[in-house]
């Protein structure tokens, strides 16, 4: 049934925002009369490897830096690439990666290769389903941009404080996710658009409704700065020794 509406919903969505996606792509190709897509290599179900689409939001060879978590003051996004952030447009040739099979609607999102090669053995979990192009987490840290802004080390920042809830919101979907949740999480992600409470208002209240732990409710209010955490089935020796080195 999941696929079924995948199919079907991603096909429709592509028909009816074709005109609004083909204008982001010329937008975004007149910056500098390059690709409008960035097609990043991402870890799907079971491990396997793909080519994630995403309409292009920063200069051409951005990825050579080697950072791979944006902040909202990152130098590397265009002008045009902040107002398409701003909307999740840049999401949108994702809809072409879901009728393929490589994603679902729901799910939890792809990693790049270099973070699943890290993952505990827990986290591995992760893998055993379609990646999403939203969940619980995507809403949670919608304002991930703003998380790492002003940091340093984006990188560093990403993975203590952002990536073990990300890894727990995600594994707790893989747990307990249903039709029923898929439908909430795509309204919600919606919402998320227009009022960011009302989401994740909307988050905690479906996470209270299948009894998530009390973690999980918490950081998904979103009322207290994050701090340094560790994903799940990682030892603390592990953690600081990736810390250290990536």
């Amino acid at each position: 049934m999941k696929r079924a509406f995948d199919i079907v919903a991603a096909a429709g969505a592509l028909v009816l925002l074709a005109p609004l996606m083909l204008l982001v792509a010329l937008l975004t190709w007149l910056q500098d009369f390059r690709s409008p897509l960035y097609p990043g290599r991402r870890v799907g179900r079971g491990g396997r490897v793909f080519r994630m689409a995403k309409f292009r939001t920063m200069v051409v060879d951005a990825d050579a830096a080697g950072v791979l978590s944006t902040a909202k003051d990152d130098r590397r996004i265009t002008p045009f690439g902040h107002v398409v952030r701003r909307w999740k447009v840049d999401e949108l040739p994702q809809l072409w990666n879901i009728l393929r099979g490589d994603m679902s609607f729901v799910g939890p999102r792809p990693n790049v290769p270099r973070e699943v090669a890290l993952y505990s053995e827990a986290e591995r979990r992760l893998l055993s389903v379609r990646p999403g192009l939203t969940d619980d987490a995507s809403i949670v840290f919608a304002a991930l941009p703003e998380i790492l802004e002003g940091s340093l080390d984006p990188n560093r920042d990403y993975n203590r404080l952002v990536r073990p809830w990300k890894s727990r919101l995600g594994l707790y979907y893989v747990a307990t996710g249903s039709v029923a949740t898929d439908l909430a999480l795509i309204t919600l992600t919606a919402v998320c658009l227009i009022s960011r409470q009302a989401g994740l208002g909307g988050v905690q209240w479906l996470l209270g409704r299948t009894g998530a732990p009390p973690e999980l409710l918490r950081i998904a209010k979103r009322a207290e700065p994050l701090v340094p955490s560790i994903p799940p089935g990682v030892t603390a020796e592990t953690w600081a020794h990736h810390l250290t080195y990536h």
